[in-house]
């Protein structure tokens, strides 16, 4: 398992996580066996999104013996009634529902308490307002039964400005394929970066929209973090191109693929031992007509490099640096074997580039901006 740091909570998450959407109305003994066999795979962040009774006691009997490792995730704001999801801003309701969770849990604290699923900017004025739910996470925070409070999102306005208020540890957002040419994406992305805000990226399979057969599918704006939009797709999608198209992304620091058995896991953690022609992603993100032309996607089908510069790695840095070069991120680029003024400028990239980036001129900034 590959881990990465959750921005500035310092946490090292695991790079796919679990999602567990999917296992609600599963039976005790599946949930549990999905929760072993991640944990023994190296999954330690685990995202517990619902309030349904039985939903959470499986997951309390799952985690009996390994609380301590795992990193877990709850939703402020996520609570149940007459048996139904039930989506609330009532402080009271939230506060009864989050003790709940700990209580079936069998633990004293989350490490992550997330504002739940908030996709007007209203509504999260709303919250961060005096004695809203963020005066509520911050309560939680103090009396340590919350680490880092986060906010789940499928807007990017809200997720921004989540982000510029200095007041969030971690986003949860929709990344993925169908989301890609999203107006406001690139931005949110190198700003997380840019700000130490962990991001953790929900719907990696826009809800299992990139999954199916060959044909036309329709993605809802809260599967793409962006508008909604019909496509016609001309290539079997695989989970390991999904999950790989997502880890590439400035700023991720976890994907969490909702699964509903330990096949639906395998297939995620098979992104990790995955070959590189099973990770390539570039001809299926052609199919979506949106991708921005210019763009690197950080597929890497520009290498091999004479020189052995790690391309998409080298435009990751870059990218990530227009929201201001950190210490981190020197510290990244240094790190680098070879840097990018060793580019020769022969061109043997560009013309393998599918999307039409100028490396050389992107070389060039890179050298201006770390060098």
């Amino acid at each position: 398992m590959e881990f990465r740091k959750l921005g500035r909570t310092g946490l090292d998450v695991s790079v796919i996580g679990l999602g567990t959407e999917y296992l609600n109305g599963q039976p005790r003994e599946t949930v549990a066996s999905v929760v072993h066999e991640a944990i023994e795979g190296g999954v330690n962040y685990i995202d517990l999104v619902f309030a349904f009774p039985e939903y959470r006691d499986n997951f309390g009997a799952a985690l009996q013996g390994c609380r301590e490792r795992v990193i877990l995730a709850g939703h402020l704001g996520s609570t149940e009634k007459d048996g139904q999801y039930y989506k609330t801003r009532s402080v009271k309701r939230s506060e009864t529902f989050f003790l709940d969770l700990l209580s079936r849990l069998s633990t004293d604290y989350v490490d992550i308490v997330l504002l739940h699923n908030f996709n007007t900017v209203k509504d999260y004025d709303r919250v961060m307002q005096p004695k809203g739910l963020m005066d509520l996470a911050r309560r939680f925070q103090q009396e340590g039964k919350a680490r880092f409070v986060g906010i789940s999102t499928h807007d990017i306005a809200v997720a921004l400005k989540a982000i510029e208020s200095g007041q969030i540890d971690v986003v949860m957002f929709p990344i993925n394929l169908a989301g890609n040419a999203m107006p406001g994406r690139k931005e949110l992305l190198s700003l997380c970066a840019g700000q130490g805000v962990g991001l953790v990226a929900m719907k990696p399979f826009a809800g299992g929209k990139l999954l199916q057969p060959k044909g036309t599918i329709r993605v809802a704006k809260y599967q793409t973090g962006g508008e909604s939009y019909k496509q016609k797709i001309t290539t079997e999608i695989t989970p390991v191109q999904c999950l790989s198209y997502v880890l590439a992304q400035v700023g991720v620091s976890t994907a969490v693929p909702g699964v509903k058995d330990n096949a639906e896991l395998a297939a995620a953690l098979h992104t990790l031992e995955a070959t590189d022609a099973e990770r390539d992603f570039s001809a299926t993100i052609t199919d979506f007509d949106r991708y921005l032309k210019g763009e690197c996607v950080y597929c890497n089908h520009c290498l091999p490099c004479p020189v052995a510069i790690d391309i998409g790695q080298t435009h990751r840095l870059l990218d990530t640096a227009q929201q201001g070069i950190s210490e981190g991120l020197r510290m990244a680029y240094d790190a680098l074997p070879v840097k990018a003024s060793a580019c020769t400028e022969c061109g043997v990239c560009t013309e393998r580039c599918p999307f039409g980036v100028d490396v050389i001129s992107k070389m060039r900034q890179t050298v201006e901006l770390f060098e």
